[in-house]
């Protein structure tokens, strides 16, 4: 093991030894959290096994102008790439794993490009989310193909109660405007939500000297967004519903010296209908049907002929059965996907290799035992597909010594499905490219009293049959993507929160070890370090706050040859809430100006602010 921290240190640091100073001047504080992703039905957070992180609404408010991938790089275990401003594209690394081997749900659909493999994660509106569940580790067991790395699960703005409205109205730096309004409520057995919102701004240059992309000019972006559910109860245990998010986003991109930049149309939509009913009283059951559509089109000329697109359609049919037999819960799931691609080239009427789709159907059941003090979670899944039959497993035991310390262990296998582009691209796609693999091993610790939480998690996650570019391919002239390099996902990660005196602190490290075991390099834009640290005060009407991040050096490439330095940022907020229901929030975002690169000669922020007039959002 090469972690960046000894094997002595490491075991300190799991045994939580708190001192017991520390913990006098705490002030006792939280609640229970309710999670849904860990295990696919709702549970107390102190009843989950799998490492599991969520990032409440009162955060996400705090973010301001900042985008999802923004939030979640203040999350433990989590690092972003971006090639330019918030409408570019971007990567989420969890535990290192690659953006395409990490499932992105929105309200329970599954959305990505089969293409790529990834999320468009620039396309998300951050105005239309109410929290975000991350889910560490692999959850093939639970959710099939892809989830290596683990799941990300982002949940909309939800009904309850007597009709509420919500607005605000904000602009800052780089010409960025920002409005959103949202109205939610239920009357008699009708529950709804729906929310619209805008954002745009100028932006900055894409790309830095040094790129052959390069264009000095600003690159700007648009987002239009809007959602919405409503659901019916039909009887007492019974309810039907549909949902929706659609959102569109233009994004301009440097492609030279040109005046004419490329710009990207990148639509993304997801739509379910549901019916959950319960069936027993110890027996719920949940259909769904839905879609996802990841459309891009690139114009990088006036001309017709400048013109790509390419379109992603997921369709998902599941059923959902969670029978309780006593204190324990068996599970038992049926899915049905079918991806399909369409892309098209400039004035091109010939079928791209591309265009064709690919069903995968699945069955997978679970059971959750639960004996006093002693958690124990077994899972199995079976996928079968173009790609053959693959079978995962998990296991995970976690143990109570007392109402502050718990420990957790688990064992999980997974696979990653080969994308559309490394079976079928021409010049590199392969058709007998086999899935990737993972074997994950892992242990935590969670020590929780007085008003302070701690929490450590080991892992260690091998991963064979990974999908590279190789030259020359083994089957044919050039290079190709191919199943032959092997990769360990190694780590502790460890965290803090607690409240001292009047403030409420967090603290997030990340000692990872992300390596190709094939050649024995750095994963690219991987840090072997990184951390965040936040603290937060509130005064009567005033909440103020403070948040570091920061990142070690990294490569910008496989070989390790171009290397990223580390970097530290500085980030500033304050709200203050004028009214009950009115409120105006102030943000500057690294306010110590550092210059520093996510990815080689692509732009970043400086020194921004951003300010926001608010009703009706806490």
């Amino acid at each position: 093991m090469r972690l960046p921290v000894s094997r002595p240190a490491a075991a300190l640091a799991l045994a939580f030894a708190t001192p017991a100073v520390l913990a006098d001047a705490l002030i006792d504080g939280g609640i229970d959290t309710v999670v849904v992703t860990a295990t696919r039905t709702p549970e107390r957070a102190d009843q989950v096994i799998a490492d599991t992180t969520v990032i409440d609404s009162a955060e996400i408010a705090r973010a301001g102008a900042g985008s999802v991938a923004d939030v979640l790089a203040r999350q433990r275990g989590i690092e972003i790439v971006r090639n330019g401003g918030p409408g570019a594209s971007t990567s989420v690394f969890l535990r290192g794993a690659n953006s395409n081997q990490v499932v992105v749900l929105i309200d329970g659909v599954r959305i990505g490009s089969s293409t790529t493999g990834a999320a468009s994660w620039n396309a998300i509106p951050l105005a239309a989310i109410d929290h975000i569940e991350v889910v560490y580790g692999p959850l093939s067991t639970l959710y099939g193909a892809d989830a290596i790395g683990g799941v990300v699960q982002i949940f909309t703005k939800k009904s309850a109660g007597a009709p509420q409205l919500s607005a605000s109205l904000g602009g800052g730096t780089y010409g960025t405007r920002q409005g959103d309004a949202a109205i939610h409520g239920a009357s008699g057995p009708v529950s709804y939500a729906f929310g619209s919102a805008h954002e745009e701004a100028d932006g900055f240059s894409a790309t830095r000297p040094g790129s052959s992309s390069y264009n000095r000019d600003d690159d700007g972006y648009s987002r239009n967004s809007a959602n919405g559910r409503i659901a019916l109860r039909l009887a007492e245990g019974h309810e039907l519903g549909a949902q929706f998010m659609k959102s569109r986003l233009r994004a301009q991109y440097d492609s030279g010296a040109a005046s004419f930049d490329t710009r990207n149309i990148q639509d993304l939509d997801s739509y379910a209908v549901f019916l959950n009913d319960r069936l027993a009283p110890d027996w719920r059951s949940s259909l769904q049907w839905a879609r996802a559509n990841d459309e891009l089109g690139s114009f990088t000329s006036a001309a017709a002929s400048g013109t790509s697109q390419i379109a992603t359609r997921q369709d998902e049919a599941t059923w959902q059965n969670t029978i309780g037999i006593g204190a324990d819960t068996l599970q038992l799931l049926l899915g049905h996907r079918e991806e399909t691609v369409l892309s098209t080239s400039g004035a091109t009427t010939t079928p791209s290799p591309l265009n064709r789709s690919r069903v995968t159907n699945s069955v997978a059941a679970s059971y959750a035992l639960r004996r006093g003090s002693h958690l124990v979670d077994l899972s199995a899944r079976n996928d079968h597909s173009i790609y053959g039959s693959k079978t995962t497993g998990a296991a995970g035991y976690g143990y109570s010594f007392s109402q502050d310390l718990h420990a957790s262990a688990s064992f999980g296998t997974s696979f990653r499905a080969p994308t559309f582009n490394e079976l079928y691209y021409p010049g590199y796609g392969l058709a007998s490219n086999k899935p990737e693999q993972g074997r994950n091993a892992e242990a935590g610790l969670r020590y929780r009293v007085s008003g302070v939480e701690l929490q450590a998690s080991y892992y260690r996650n091998r991963l064979t049959d990974m999908i590279v570019s190789v030259n020359p391919c083994p089957s044919r002239t050039g290079s190709c993507a191919y199943n032959v390099n092997h990769a360990l996902l190694e780590g502790l990660t460890l965290s803090l929160e607690t409240r001292l005196a009047a403030l409420d602190l967090r603290a997030t490290a990340d000692l990872q070890d992300p390596r190709d075991d094939t050649s024995g390099k750095q994963l690219a834009r991987r840090a072997r370090r990184h951390a965040t640290l936040s603290a937060s005060r509130t005064s009567g009407k005033l909440e103020s706050g403070v948040e570091l991040q920061a990142s070690g050096q990294r490569f910008d490439d496989a070989a390790n040859a171009n290397r990223l330095g580390g970097y530290g940022l500085l980030n500033l907020y304050t709200s203050w809430h004028l009214t009950p229901d009115w409120s105006l929030l102030v943000r500057l975002d690294n306010a110590a100006d550092k210059h520093y690169e996510l990815a080689r000669n692509y732009g970043t922020a400086g020194r921004s602010w951003f300010a926001a007039l608010r009703y009706g959002i806490r």
